[in-house]
């Protein structure tokens, strides 16, 4: 997929001042607008969205310099008005756009390219899993997106749990994996804004139907999950295997991820501090 996000990111530089909605975008890409904004994320550290307001406004800056005028520079990459523009242009280079021929004041934003980078050599390990249609039955709660530290609003969901809805949880998992797991869906804005909340759950998977209304209930699809075992220090190795799931397997595989819930679980080493197994899925289907 490196040489499909190359091609768009050339296609984005020739339509700078005109509108790119993602859908556009994915088709050049030859992939869904889900899988083709998750990739990107993961690969680039921003939205596709934000990649492309960075690059108008250090395009913007170029014209400023150049000695365009605020008014024809802020209606060339599609702001509605000179205001909007201005604040725009202030909150991502820190000064006013009618600065910048005045002083000279100059930020710049460059334009993404991907390369293949072979980190050590080592191999993913995965498989590919059909599963049925089933429940995620838990506790779920709106947490606001974070992609880095503890997410304090989920250790609080954790400790919440009670023990009646730990003992159904239990009498209801009778499909893989048979293990609680945290569960991640129903994203604001799907990665088009790095903003806004998701829903988290922590439960179980069951094709029971007859769960109490003490539990959450969502139900999926039947479909394809790839599962990656990982094993070591905790969480470090977790969040390693998450990352290269996204910026390495994806992008070269022959899958993409699609829009369903995608799950985890850690089993901790009761005789190894902070050592544990978990195992990430990932909700795909055949390009």
């Amino acid at each position: 997929m490196l040489n499909e996000l190359n091609r768009v990111m050339d296609y984005i530089e020739e339509h700078l001042t005109e509108e790119l909605p993602l859908e556009k975008i994915a088709q050049v890409a030859g992939v869904s607008a889900y899988h083709f904004k998750t990739v990107f994320f993961y690969l680039a550290g921003m939205t596709i969205h934000e990649y492309i307001r960075n690059r108008r406004l250090s395009e913007a800056n170029k014209d400023l310099l150049r000695g365009e005028t605020v008014t024809d520079v802020a209606f060339k990459y599609g702001y509605q008005s000179v205001d909007g523009f201005s604040r725009a242009f202030k909150k991502w280079s820190g000064h006013l756009p009618s600065d910048v021929s005045k002083t000279g004041m100059s930020k710049s934003f460059p334009k993404l390219s991907f390369v293949i980078t072979v980190k050590g050599g080592t191999a993913m390990e995965y498989k590919i899993v059909e599963m049925p249609a089933f429940y995620l039955a838990g506790v779920s709660k709106r947490v606001p997106m974070q992609f880095e530290g503890v997410n304090q609003e989920i250790v609080k969901l954790a400790e919440g749990i009670t023990e009646e809805q730990r003992k159904e949880m239990r009498s209801l998992q009778n499909i893989e994996p048979r293990e609680i797991v945290n569960a991640s869906y129903d994203a604001d804005y799907k990665f088009l804004k790095e903003e806004g909340y998701l829903t988290h759950m922590i439960g179980v998977l069951t094709t029971k139907k007859e769960i109490s209304d003490q539990l959450d209930v969502v139900p999926v699809e039947a479909g394809t999950w790839a599962v990656f075992p990982n094993e070591g220090p905790f969480p470090s190795t977790l969040q390693e295997t998450m990352a290269r799931t996204y910026s390495e397997w994806l992008p070269s595989s022959d899958y993409e991820i699609i829009d369903a819930p995608s799950f985890s679980f850690t089993k901790m080493d009761p005789n190894k501090e902070n050592h544990a197994y978990s195992e990430i899925w990932i909700p795909v289907r055949k390009k």
